[in-house]
């Protein structure tokens, strides 16, 4: 045997000129522990699963506050679209109704005090955004 070749069961590394069995992320010896790959399929398919559901319902959550927007959307569309004569006041609560020809307008006048087709009642917030009272008739079933 030469002196520059090592035994076989010897790791030395060329490049770096150094022993470094320890450095290899397997094993170097006969009686080094044996890899054994452990079974993670039950975890990965648990987690999967809990995962799945998770991001479901956060989907479900978010599709539910789209829908909740554009509801909002529609409202405050229809309100400001509206025919009115008056500057609304934040905080107050106004009704809108159908006139003979099917135009939307608001009114101060609730729907006790008139027989005008109501549509439902509204408030305007400090974000100048119309929003429906919730006791007031749902605006799907006028439409």
């Amino acid at each position: 045997m030469s002196k520059d070749k090592k035994p076989d069961q010897i790791v030395f590394n060329e490049d770096s000129q150094r022993y470094d069995a320890a450095l290899k992320p397997y094993a170097t010896s006969v009686g080094a522990p044996s890899i054994i790959v452990t079974d993670n399929s039950t975890w990965k398919n648990r987690n999967i699963h809990k995962a799945n559901k998770q991001i479901k319902a956060k989907y479900i959550e978010l599709k539910a506050e789209y829908e909740k927007m554009m509801k909002e959307l529609e409202y405050n569309t229809l309100v400001y679209n509206s025919r009115y004569t008056f500057e609304p006041i934040v905080g107050e609560t106004y009704h809108l109704y159908r006139d003979k020809n099917q135009k939307p307008f608001l009114s101060i006048i609730i729907p006790s005090q008139c027989n005008f087709d109501f549509i439902g009642s509204f408030v305007i917030n400090s974000e100048f955004v119309w929003k429906k009272v919730e006791d007031s008739e749902d605006l799907t079933t006028t439409l």
